[in-house]
């Protein structure tokens, strides 16, 4: 079964999405990464899903698990 993942990443027309994996619309957006990443942590809470936050080279800045069997991955800014 694949891991289900919210990602916060940058939107090619401005601001931030939150899109979950294999979405081709996002499930928010947002002006400000800051914004995108509360929301986003609070979808991936309800959803207990992988939350990934990506910078706007498009690497992960950071990764936080919310799934029941998962264990929590943090990586520095």
């Amino acid at each position: 079964m694949k891991r289900q993942e919210h990602h916060v990443v940058t939107n090619p027309n401005g601001g931030w999405d939150v899109k979950r994996n294999g979405a081709e619309k996002a499930s928010v957006h947002t002006d400000t990464k800051q914004e995108a990443m509360d929301k986003g942590r609070t979808i991936s809470q309800n959803q207990n899903t992988e939350f990934i936050t990506h910078g706007k080279n498009g690497k992960i800045q950071q990764s936080d698990s919310h799934g029941k069997a998962s264990t929590s991955h943090k990586t520095k800014k």
